[in-house]
């Protein structure tokens, strides 16, 4: 799995067309919070257990194939990192994981989008 830093990850899905952004938080996170502009929403795991979603790695092969690149976002990077060796185990070829994730890490207050992150870098968001 490669890595990619928010800025980087928005430039390499302008530049590679045929790749898959996936956000793979919580329903909530994903329609509350707001996700990226052009992610699908595939969620890792979910509440209200937090279990680990059985079926991700199909729902996934069923958006994006085995053999475009998938990035995977979810709150801090660390969801996302899981999710990533999921789909490598399956098989799929070329999996990045966006550091920081959407929100970034806690700050000092614990408060997220302070220090890091797609919303912090000013990527394109939206909220549903």
């Amino acid at each position: 799995m490669k890595h990619l830093s928010p800025r980087q990850a928005h430039d390499f899905l302008a530049e590679h067309s045929s790749a898959v952004f996936i956000d793979c938080r919580s329903e909530m996170e994903y329609l509350f919070v707001g996700h990226p502009v052009g992610a699908l929403h595939v969620p890792w795991n979910d509440g209200p257990d937090w279990e680990i979603n059985p079926h991700f790695v199909g729902q996934v092969r069923k958006i994006a194939s085995m053999n475009r690149p998938v990035l995977l976002i979810c709150r801090s990077g660390q969801r996302s990192v899981a999710a990533g060796e999921a789909l490598e185990q399956a098989g799929f070829a070329e999996v990045y994981n966006v550091l920081e994730g959407f929100e970034g890490p806690l700050d000092d207050h614990h408060h997220r989008n302070s220090t890091a992150g797609w919303r912090k870098e000013g990527l394109p968001w939206e909220q549903a």
